[in-house]
């Protein structure tokens, strides 16, 4: 399994990415597309929606099930990705280029809280095992 080693991760299977503008970009990870299966719908949260880390402001839809998004990062909602609108499995075909929404952090040391990729594939490893 691919888990890019520049991003961070969230427990509940989320990618940030930090821009250089010091936004961050937000999607889910290659584990849980996998376990969702193919995509069927994504609704985002809306553009300047304030959010609290770990509240649930997204949803990602598969033919299987449907999954809650959460928050990374305490923020404000910046932009989506509407392309996912009308192509949600591009989140199948790359789940790292098909990001899900982007956000202004309030506070970029919340990053630091966030795991690396050797602590997101230990997360992965325990609950397969």
């Amino acid at each position: 399994m691919h888990i890019p080693s520049h991003l961070k991760y969230t427990k509940s299977h989320e990618w940030i990415r930090l821009e250089i503008d010091g936004t961050v970009t937000i999607g889910i990870s290659q584990h849980a597309q996998e376990l969702l299966g193919d995509m069927v719908f994504v609704e985002y949260p809306k553009i300047g929606r304030k959010l609290k880390q770990g509240e649930e402001c997204a949803v990602v839809e598969s033919v299987k099930a449907a999954a809650d998004v959460y928050a990374p990062m305490t923020g404000e909602v910046t932009e989506v990705n509407s392309e996912l609108e009308s192509e949600p499995e591009k989140i199948n075909q790359d789940p790292y280029a098909a990001w899900l929404f982007k956000l202004k952090p309030a506070d970029l040391n919340e990053l630091n809280e966030l795991l690396d990729a050797a602590a997101y594939q230990r997360i992965i490893e325990s609950e397969i095992h």
